[in-house]
């Protein structure tokens, strides 16, 4: 007879929670694609590029490096933004939504009649509906303050942090060089 002494007794999981825990893995797994918070806002990394085309290059390789961190940053901001416009923040929570799961949280890439769609394609696509949906609930001045002050952000944060100690993956390389 073997002894059960000290085991937790485990029973299926219920339908309706099997759901709930899947999705909690898929969002788990979803925001561990993003770059760590801490690498991305290492103050060793930082520093003033010494011209023009370094400064580009900075920003395009920061930008592919930490597309979805970016991503949420300027979702945060635009989220702020419009704490006050309830009709918009309804529109932007149905979003949200929207955003996590066509960007966020999938597990297989976008394919659309049978050709396979790029991240960066999906991100602008989401980008443009998002905008262009919050336009119309009538929070034009804050939407455009909200883009314009997270597209400062990104764009300083890509300019002044450093390139040499970012890690791209063996697949990201290819990606980043095939772009380049």
């Amino acid at each position: 007879m073997t002894s059960t002494y000290g085991t937790i007794p485990t029973s299926p999981t219920p339908p309706k929670l099997e759901y709930i825990t899947r999705g909690k893995q898929r969002i788990k797994a979803g925001l561990g694609t993003r770059r760590p918070w801490k690498t991305m806002f290492d103050i060793r990394s930082l520093g003033i590029p010494t011209g023009v085309p370094e400064a580009i290059s900075r920003v395009r390789v920061n930008i592919s490096y930490f597309r979805m961190n970016y991503t949420m940053v300027m979702l945060l901001i635009l989220f702020l933004s419009l704490l006050w416009h309830p009709y918009s923040l309804i529109v932007f929570v149905i979003l949200m939504a929207a955003w996590l799961f066509f960007y966020f949280l999938r597990d297989q890439p976008v394919i659309l009649w049978g050709r396979l769609v790029d991240d960066r394609i999906v991100v602008v696509l989401m980008a443009f509906v998002t905008v262009a949906l919050l336009l119309l609930t009538q929070a034009t001045v804050n939407i455009v303050v909200a883009v314009s002050v997270a597209t400062v952000v990104v764009v300083a944060h890509g300019v002044f942090r450093k390139t040499e100690d970012l890690f791209f993956e063996e697949e990201e390389e290819v990606i980043v060089s095939v772009a380049s």
